[in-house]
């Protein structure tokens, strides 16, 4: 579908990619992974048309469409958000009026056996099948579904596109470039901007899709959901894998192995024929033999290893300083903002120690609550309070507002440092890979990922005993993420990370926020926990819904139909069928309550008890044989409730 033929891309002296060349196929999904600034969004602009190489061509068959999402771009302000999303239809649209136009002549006219009139027939036929190809019966539809998959409320499809965040902004262009249906999607950083549910409607569409998929992320969770096929672009090169990003890792490093392993054996043969020769040059009885290996040299076909990204952020939290048993006290809390309230009745405690997330969709509170618990904002009901001897270090999702976009990186490390750690500040921009004349750059000049860095290392000069973070990883590679995780493992002090990187949490903390509907729900588990539990909470809230609202259509329909035994009867069956799901849902909260109860007990417990393991493990074993039932149920239910 696409060819990518021996590409080189140069900027003056400096080669970024040099005889790159790969295939797109119809339906692949491919993951474009490398180090920040190996020229992964390069490739995806030359795909688009948007940028052209400095040798080499790409070249894609003629029925193609290429559907681009840049990390940034402009939405207009001058539509709602149910307009603005209809533009990805204007083909439709324009169909659509002139089916009308053709339809209302055809009508107008007596002329049934001339040509023209056959030719209108023909051009309505023909327009109405593309209509139906395009999708035009359930462009409605499609568009809510999108919508409320990308995390958007039935009430706010009459928004204006003004009153949108930029990320909220982001994601009216990816609805709009996901209902455009094209032969393939070129989407760079497409999860920077969503919440964990929305990143997972978005990987079940992109699975699902009839198209191509070439996408850029750092999450490594999307990745492996997604992706068949992993391209590492690296020092120029590129190396392509069959397999998700998961599997490429293991794969690249035991090819790394395997040519490093033959390598350094060419390598010993080398030296030793290279020590015979300089030892026997000037021997006359040996003058056929030196000859002889110098000529093995020559022809020898030397094994080119290929070159490694090794550099890497050295990271090591300095010790936490000692603080209170509690750090934070959250009581019945809220934040309005005018007439707008964002959550209310947030309850709960941080104590020492503690690994949390806050999770949720955008503009649902979680920033807020972070900056009330660091005293920037006050909370308009209930109280936020930090406990004693607590001292926070911030790392904020906006660094470019917090950042002087005129000062160096140097400058801007030394702003922030007092006391003895000044003397130390080459030595810190180093370990986050600022080095030689990097010191010297301004921050408005610097990538993503190295303003991550800088914040990273600015927040640093000092020790803290509780850490928030908020989105940390949005532009930080892979190899920079794990370094980070690994370093937060190790970190002593309380920790709160405000992210919708699930593997970057996996591990990572111990205890879920989520941000909801106008409240904050605990969840005692880590993010995979938290995520089961969510989608049996969901489950349930459609199944509940779907069912009201399916059995209130039937009984209206059914009863000019059906006569009034056969009514009743049904009605009967029904209502036998619709309390045995209650029964079993009924029984599925109280086991519920009761596993939670124990969760409870075995996290404060300071000693193991085999009792209460027991306990738990047979709860879970009742929770998943009532689950299997509630599944059976439902389904019989639905199937009553449809005839």
């Amino acid at each position: 579908m696409i060819s990518v033929d021996n590409i080189n891309v140069s900027y003056g002296g400096w080669t970024l990619m040099d005889g790159v060349s790969f295939l797109i196929n119809a339906k692949d999904r491919i993951g474009l992974v490398g180090r920040n600034g190996a020229g992964k969004t390069t490739i995806l602009k030359m795909i688009a048309g948007l940028q052209q190489p400095t040798l080499g061509q790409i070249t894609k068959n003629e029925d193609c469409t290429i559907g681009y999402l840049p990390q940034q771009m402009a939405v207009a302000d001058t539509t709602t958000l149910l307009e603005e999303t209809e533009k990805a239809f204007e083909e439709v649209l324009q169909i659509e009026r002139n089916i009308k136009r053709i339809t209302e002549e055809i009508s107008n006219r007596t002329d049934y056996q001339s040509e023209q009139y056959s030719k209108l027939v023909q051009q309505l036929t023909t327009l109405t099948d593309h209509y139906h190809i395009l999708g035009g019966e359930t462009r409605e539809a499609d568009i809510e579904k999108t919508l409320l998959g990308l995390g958007f409320k039935r009430e706010e499809f009459s928004k204006h596109t003004s009153e949108f965040s930029g990320g909220w902004r982001m994601r009216i262009e990816l609805a709009k470039l996901l209902l455009s249906r094209p032969s393939i999607f070129l989407l760079d950083e497409p999860t920077n901007h969503l919440d964990i549910e929305s990143i997972q409607w978005l990987e079940e569409y992109l699975k699902n899709y009839n198209g191509a998929v070439l996408l850029i992320s750092h999450d490594r969770a999307f990745l492996d959901n997604v992706t068949t096929r992993t391209i590492e672009l690296s020092l120029g090169k590129i190396y392509d894998y069959k397999v998700p990003y998961s599997e490429f890792t293991k794969l690249r490093a035991e090819r790394r192995q395997q040519q490093m392993a033959t390598f350094e054996n060419q390598q010993r043969l080398i030296e030793k024929s290279e020590e015979f020769i300089e030892k026997f040059r000037y021997k006359p009885t040996k003058s056929n033999q030196v000859q002889s290996r110098i000529k093995q040299l020559e022809k020898l076909e030397r094994i080119e290893v290929e070159q490694e990204d090794i550099q890497t952020m050295h990271l090591k939290f300095p010790p936490s300083p000692h603080s209170g048993q509690i750090v934070a006290e959250i009581k019945d809390a809220g934040k309005s903002f005018n007439s707008h309230r964002v959550f209310s009745g947030a309850s709960f405690t941080i104590k020492k120690g503690d690994r949390i997330a806050f999770v949720g969709r955008n503009g649902e509170g979680k920033t807020t609550m972070a900056k009330m618990i660091l005293q920037q904002i006050e909370p308009t009901e209930g109280t936020v309070r930090l406990g004693a001897s607590v001292d926070i270090g911030y790392y904020a999702q906006n660094q470019d507002d917090l950042m002087n976009g005129d000062f160096t990186v140097y400058d801007t490390v030394d702003q922030a440092a007092v006391g003895d750690v000044r003397t130390r500040l080459r030595d810190i921009l180093g370990a986050f890979l600022f080095r030689g004349e990097d010191i010297d750059k301004k921050v408005k000049v610097l990538s993503g990922g190295e303003r991550s860095r800088l914040a990273m290392a600015r927040m640093m000069l000092q020790p803290h005993n509780f850490l928030v973070l908020d989105e940390p990883t949005n532009h930080m590679d892979m190899r920079s993420k794990d370094i980070l995780k690994e370093a937060l493992k190790k970190y002593d002090g309380t920790l709160l990370v405000v992210s919708h990187d699930r593997e970057f949490l996996d591990g990572l903390v111990e205890r879920v926020y989520e941000y909801r509907d106008g409240k904050v729900n605990e969840y005692l588990g880590g993010i995979y926990y938290f995520l089961e539990k969510r989608k049996i909470e969901s489950l349930r809230e459609v199944e509940r819904r779907d069912t009201t609202k399916i059995v209130s259509e039937n009984v209206t329909n059914n009863l000019g139909k059906q006569s009034y035994i056969e009514k009743k009867e049904q009605e009967k069956v029904l209502r036998k069928a619709r309390r045995k799901v209650e029964d079993i849902e009924a029984m599925l909260e109280k086991i519920e309550a009761q596993m939670k109860e124990q969760e409870t007990i075995l996290a404060t417990s300071t000693q193991y008890n085999s009792e209460m393991y027991e306990k738990y493990e047979h709860l879970k074993h009742d929770y998943d044989h009532y689950m299997h039932e509630w599944e059976k149920a439902s389904y019989e239910l639905e199937i009553l409730e449809n005839e």
